[in-house]
């Protein structure tokens, strides 16, 4: 392989490198029939970038020249990031690359200068900054500054040890925009995101200061509405209000009593023709008292559309009251279903009523009232009358009537004729026709159902 294919400079020792050698250090060459350049002077001390090849004061550098990256001069200048004692962010340089040898046309090397205290990064220390990435160098990053005010502040951890200041700087406190501008500028960068999330969560909890004194009246009337001080856009109490709430559950009706059933009236036609058959109310109500035993049963026309079992309870419990037949313990009267029977309180329509009265001689057609058909077993109620009353006592009595209906059909069957009012004002006899008229003979009387009314 010749000389011109090797790269870079000979080989220290041997002996083409020996009379290079020999030949600078005498002062005389050999030639090669070229001419050569004058040495160039050294570059000025502030020199210390390289300048756009082509530049007017652009001068050759004297020694390997490093290659310019991406066709572009790069400008270093004091205090910036590629190197000298500037400071920028918190990154450190990287170490230096080793200087590259000198490519086929530099010229020969030189005799080797006296060793330096060496440097940072293994490279000697009168090694300048325009060789590279020299000792101190500093790759552009985020200032700390920004970095310590949220990693220390914002996100709860402890801030790191500041780094040992490079070789050639001071303490970092006492740099323009160091340790004291960086502790302002994190305090106020922290006080700055508090008061955000202190706005923040004001607004969306409602608590933060009232504007109501800033809004327009209406506005602020609505507010006070929609959340009791807070603003109607953020206040979600209504919401329940919005959902389908379920209806409380119904609540069970109380059951209606024996007093309010007795009190009512009942629709019925005045001129209702049943079909004359009969049911027998089912059960037993024993004689409560200790008097003479009246056993008696209840029959019922079908199709008249009322309450059997109400009909027997009042019939029980009226002939058993003190005030009725069963005063002083004359008499107990018992309700059977089956066997034998003293007589039948019937239940029947006006037309059938008026056939079985008819069958004793009695005429019921005239009034619609009802009879004890004598010839029969049978004491007739006539339903429209049980269910209706009479204009003598008025739609508010219903109760008292059907106990004085009772009690003076009932009266007959035990022997009892009608009895008139003798004494204007005073109670009617309860044999008197009541459901007619009170008024007898110019005496009227008041309504009374009770055979003993005062017990």
């Amino acid at each position: 392989m010749g000389r011109h294919s090797r790269k870079g400079p000979a080989p220290q020792g041997s002996e083409q490198g020996a009379q290079a050698a020999g030949a600078v250090r005498g002062g005389a060459r050999a030639g090669t029939g070229r001419r050569r350049r004058a040495a160039a002077p050294p570059p000025e001390p502030h020199a210390t970038h390289l300048r756009h090849p082509g530049h007017p004061d652009q001068a050759p550098a004297a020694g390997p020249q490093q290659p310019v990256r991406g066709g572009h001069p790069e400008q270093r200048e004091p205090g910036g990031g590629w190197g000298g004692t500037g400071r920028y962010g918190d990154w450190r340089g990287a170490p230096a690359a080793p200087a590259r040898p000198p490519g086929p046309s530099a010229g020969p090397a030189g005799p080797p200068g006296p060793a330096g205290p060496a440097g940072r990064n293994g490279r000697p220390a009168s090694q300048g900054p325009a060789t590279g990435l020299g000792a101190g160098a500093r790759i552009p990053g985020p200032r700390r500054e920004f970095v310590e005010a949220f990693d220390g502040s914002s996100q709860g951890a402890p801030p790191e040890p500041p780094a040992p200041p490079a070789p050639g700087e001071g303490d970092p406190a006492d740099r323009p925009g160091g340790g004291k501008g960086r502790t302002v500028t994190g305090i106020a960068a922290a006080a700055v995101t508090t008061v955000l999330a202190v706005v923040v969560a004001g607004q969306v909890t409602g608590s933060g200061p009232d504007d109501s004194a800033a809004r327009p009246p209406g506005e602020a009337a609505e507010r006070g509405q929609a959340g009791g001080g807070t603003d109607a856009r953020f206040d979600r109490s209504d919401r329940s209000d919005e959902r389908a709430v379920p209806p409380p559950p119904a609540r069970r009706a109380a059951p209606v009593t024996y007093a309010q059933l007795m009190a009512k009236p009942f629709p019925l036609d005045p001129k209702l023709k049943g079909p004359g058959e009969f049911e027998v109310v089912p059960g037993t109500d024993r004689a409560p008292g200790k008097g003479r035993k009246v056993r008696y049963r209840i029959d019922v026309e079908k199709g008249l559309g009322l309450d059997s079992g109400l009909f027997a309870r009042a019939v029980q419990q009226t002939l058993n009251d003190d005030r009725s037949w069963a005063h002083g313990g004359a008499m107990t009267f018992e309700r059977v279903s089956s066997g034998e029977a003293e007589f039948v309180v019937t239940l029947a329509s006006p037309v059938t009523t008026g056939v079985w009265c008819a069958k004793s001689g009695l005429d019921t057609t005239v009034d619609n009232v009802s009879c004890d058909s004598a010839a029969t077993e049978r004491v007739m109620i006539n339903a429209y009358r049980w269910a209706q009353g009479s204009a003598t006592y008025g739609a508010g009595a219903m109760h008292p009537y059907r106990q004085m209906l009772i009690n003076h059909e009932v009266g007959h069957r035990l022997g009892h004729n009608h009895v008139n009012c003798r004494t204007p004002g005073a109670l009617a006899p309860v044999m008197q026709q009541q459901t007619k008229s009170l008024e007898v003979e110019g005496v009227k009387c008041r309504p009374n159902p009770w055979v003993f009314p005062n017990g």
